[in-house]
């Protein structure tokens, strides 16, 4: 409708593409006001005339239209009020098309998304749920839209942090403890290193001279870094597989080590490598930006070395569109800095294809976490504690359910990610218990609930199958109006949450869409006697389930058919 509607502007205007026309076109805020609106001030210039009266020729220029009811020229808006049978005809069919909500436009084009990204031999804390989380949300929102989407785990597995954490194993550190607890055996040992650090300077050094032997290829120091490897990533699995997600890659820094003399090599070449200190950097003044560090005093590569790395090798193997990095703000200035020296060297596609995607910092009823001094909450453990508090929730009010088990994770962890993603990623997101399991409030549970609902009705409903010979008359009232006008917003949702990298305004969506539904149905009986009613609305409820459903998938949450 909203297309037809454009071709219809465009057809009586000039000075307006088509994409800006359909840009322009609003969904007025009362229904009274039309069902699609078009605002005429950005004519005024070159029409030279008052918007008001622009509106008034549009609307005599267009006259009679089978699909519209009524043109209503209200100030400097058009407003349309479309033939409601047709209207909702459309609405129900593109709602039961099998790709609703998604498009083509990506078809042909690959996206790199560089995600998660732990420190290996550091705990998976609630910190990195946030990165994760966005990181595989934007995954399923441009896949949905036809990209081919390479999720990469840049796993933090080379660096200086190693040589303390090698120097701390060797003093302090025991096999079977590491062998035992894993990750946490290994955080203890990290903390300890910091602690008598402060006390003995010179255990840094021991700590350069360990990552040195590393970056040289001594046998020992890099068994050792390994191992520590190897038990980081068999516990970050299991996070993963609690959040039911993977990833096509898990190249981490260490990957990239052998290719950062070619990144030197070609600095060198473009005379935009310069010694300070004894160091080499990239000299950024001219951009307002401190200098981006290349290689440190004692030779070794740093970072920005391997990521500088990485983004050519990620050019060169996929080809990408746009190579996306979601990693908290505060490292905003370090990917300016890369993406200013990958342009420097010549590629001006670095200015449109390498974006960073920042968002807030995250903590657990107010309180920061902290990797270094130990206070630190694993995600893991935020997920099953969420799992439990909903199995509690299960048992005291539907202890007979199926798969008690499962549905418990699919709304303990579903709550989690919805927490998250519900607000803006630059945001700051506390988790918060009480708000974050609400059945009632803008939570993951209540999308979810109304979800089962809508399963719920469809079950008791003897015989329905979906097909597009109804009487659309009956879905005339307001509610179901309302409903599928929400419904119907879908596909714009998803391009919007591509565009702006914002998982949020799915997740809004979703529960404006569960709000609607139940206005609706508490002012709609499904179930009645009369087929021809029953029949049109069990379609809604058809539709809206498989909205809510895809909606929530895209954020990376399942539903559960009964909660």
């Amino acid at each position: 409708m909203k297309n037809k509607i454009t071709e219809l502007i465009a057809n009586n205007i000039e000075g307006l593409s088509k994409d800006e026309i359909f840009s322009l076109i609003e969904i007025p805020p009362k229904p009274e006001l039309g069902d699609f609106a078009f605002p005429c001030f950005r004519l005024a210039k070159t029409m030279h005339k008052a918007p008001q009266m622009i509106a008034s020729d549009i609307k005599e220029k267009i006259g009679d239209v089978d699909f519209i009811d009524r043109i209503d020229v209200q100030g400097a808006y058009l407003n349309f009020f479309a033939n409601k049978n047709i209207y909702i005809k459309n609405m129900v069919d593109a709602a039961l098309e099998e790709n609703f909500g998604g498009s083509t436009v990506g078809n042909g084009k690959t996206i790199c998304i560089d995600y998660s990204s732990p420190n290996v031999a550091k705990n998976f804390h609630v910190g990195h749920l946030r990165t994760t989380i966005i990181g595989n949300s934007l995954y399923k929102i441009f896949s949905k839209l036809g990209y081919k989407v390479v999720r990469i785990n840049h796993l933090g597995d080379w660096g200086t942090q190693f040589g303390k954490l090698i120097v701390a194993y060797k003093a302090w550190g025991n096999e079977d403890a590491v062998k035992k607890d894993g990750v946490a055996e290994l955080m203890k040992l990290y903390v300890k290193f910091h602690e008598e650090a402060e006390k003995k300077p010179e255990l840094n050094d021991e700590a350069r001279a360990w990552f040195n032997r590393m970056e040289n290829g001594d046998q020992e120091a890099l068994d050792i870094w390994q191992w520590f490897k190897d038990i980081s990533i068999v516990e970050y699995k299991r996070t993963y597989d609690l959040l039911g997600m993977d990833f096509d890659y898990y190249l981490g820094e260490s990957f990239y080590r052998d290719k950062t003399d070619a990144i030197v090599a070609k600095l060198k070449s473009a005379n935009l490598l310069m010694e300070s200190d004894g160091a080499n950097i990239v000299n950024l003044d001219d951009y307002d930006m401190a200098p981006c560090l290349i290689l440190k005093n004692d030779g070794s590569s740093i970072y920005a070395t391997r990521d500088l790395a990485a983004v050519f090798y990620r050019k060169e193997t996929y080809d990408f569109s746009k190579c996306l990095y979601v990693t908290g703000q505060e490292q905003k200035l370090h990917f300016a800095q890369v993406f200013k020296v990958v342009e420097l060297l010549g590629n001006e596609w670095a200015k449109d294809e390498l974006i960073h995607i920042p968002y807030g910092l995250v903590s657990l009823e107010g309180a920061k976490l902290s990797t270094r001094s130990g206070n630190i909450i694993y995600a893991e453990d935020i997920l099953l504690e969420a799992v439990a508090k909903i199995k509690d929730i299960i048992e005291e009010k539907n202890p007979d359910i199926e798969d008690k088990e499962e549905t418990a994770k699919k709304i303990g962890v579903g709550a989690v990610i919805f927490n998250d993603l519900y607000n803006q990623r630059i945001k700051d997101v506390s988790f918060k218990w009480e708000k974050l399991l609400n059945f009632d409030g803008e939570t993951g549970p209540y999308v979810q609930y109304t979800y089962a609902r809508c399963a719920s009705i469809l079950r008791k409903l003897d015989g329905f199958c979906v097909d597009t010979d109804i009487d659309y008359n009956v879905l005339d009232d307001g509610d179901a109006l309302a409903l599928l006008k929400e419904i119907s917003r879908f596909p714009k949702v998803v391009a919007d949450a591509a565009e702006k990298y914002e998982p949020s305004v799915v997740a809004r969506f979703a529960v404006d869409v569960a709000q609607a539904f139940n206005k609706f149905y508490n002012s709609n009986r499904i179930n009645v006697d009369d087929e021809v009613v029953r029949k049109a609305r069990a379609t809604v409820v058809y539709i809206t389930k498989n909205t809510i459903k895809n909606a929530m998938l895209l954020l990376g949450i399942e539903c559960p058919e009964r909660m």
